[in-house]
């Protein structure tokens, strides 16, 4: 039986029976980066409204840009998972970690098709870092839970959106995921894997975590270099030196052993999603699929790293 801690795309939610959510978030871009869908498979049981849900997120640039985000329910017997070979289904749409298929032709959106994913790039797993919560995995009744499944992977195949037929082969794809009860009040999120270096990918997440009566700061944020991982975090010490939060950007200076890392990220037009609070998908975020992260990676004094990563997700939820 696999650990669901050290794979965190199973569905982790079996146990929970109220105030409780699960989302997969799958990110596709076409090759020729004029295209980028974020999909949300996912589960909301509570009291309340309880339902299988899929959100829908597409950022087109083909003339001018263009987001439309659509927020599908379903009942929640339409929800259903398997370990191995895993797959989750909502509906007539599977998703696994080889293959998107999607029939939707509902609530003014048909979006139908099916996605190849090659050449998943997993994060490495020890028995303090299971995932990239690292030893925090451990601590029970978190809040909100994080998990990466793949910093990175090639996309082959065709959707066909609102009858545009849509390429996405040697497209790039990022899949991450959430569970819990709520998403934290306050955090900034980025994400992208489109730089002229190949091979590299990043993401970022520095979120207030409350724990027990209190709150403290949590990072965890992986700069991925041609196989090489590079992890801050606060299970690692890192400390962020600086940070400096617009509406649309936000700088960081993080400073890990002998490693310091820059980051200015900078969201372009954003869109509301839907997110969770207590298990119920009543909240609302605002985020982008076009903007940009601008990185430098110094060990001491001497740059390893710079670039500038494009097509990045971006969220700044603060008060």
């Amino acid at each position: 039986m696999k650990s669901r801690r050290r794979n965190p795309i199973l569905y982790q939610g079996k146990k929970h029976k109220d105030q409780y959510f699960e989302g997969w978030y799958y990110k596709l871009v076409s090759s020729d980066e004029q295209t980028n869908i974020a999909l949300i498979p996912g589960i909301s049981k509570n009291k309340d409204n309880p339902h299988a849900f899929l959100q829908v997120f597409l950022s087109s640039h083909k003339k001018s840009e263009q987001l439309e985000t659509y927020y599908l329910t379903f009942d929640s017997t339409s929800f259903h998972d398997q370990d191995d070979p895993f797959f989750v289904q909502v509906d007539q749409n599977i998703f696994s970690e080889k293959e998107i298929h999607l029939d939707i032709d509902a609530n003014d959106l048909t979006l139908k098709g099916t996605i190849k994913l090659d050449h998943l790039t997993p994060l490495k797993s020890t028995i303090y870092m299971p995932n990239i919560m690292g030893p925090f995995s451990y601590l029970p009744k978190m809040e909100c839970s994080h998990g990466v499944v793949s910093m990175d992977h090639a996309l082959s195949g065709f959707l066909t959106y609102q009858g545009e037929h849509i390429d996405f082969n040697k497209g790039r794809g990022y899949i991450e995921k959430d569970w819990g009860t709520s998403f934290p009040s306050e955090y900034v999120w980025m994400q992208t894997n489109h730089f002229d270096l190949e091979k590299t990918s990043f993401m970022f997440s520095y979120a207030s975590i409350p724990f027990l009566t209190k709150h403290f700061q949590g990072l965890i944020c992986v700069l991925y270099l041609n196989g090489k991982e590079y992890r801050f975090s606060t299970y690692q010490f890192a400390r962020v030196k600086k940070e400096v939060l617009y509406e649309n950007q936000a700088i960081y200076h993080i400073k890990q052993g002998p490693y310091q890392l820059e980051i200015d990220g900078k969201a372009n037009k954003g869109i509301l999603l839907k997110s969770p609070n207590k298990g119920q998908m009543i909240e609302q975020i605002k985020e982008g699929l076009s903007g940009s992260v601008k990185i430098k990676l110094y060990k001491k004094s001497k740059l390893i790293f710079e670039g500038t990563g494009r097509n990045a997700g971006i969220e700044i939820m603060k008060k």
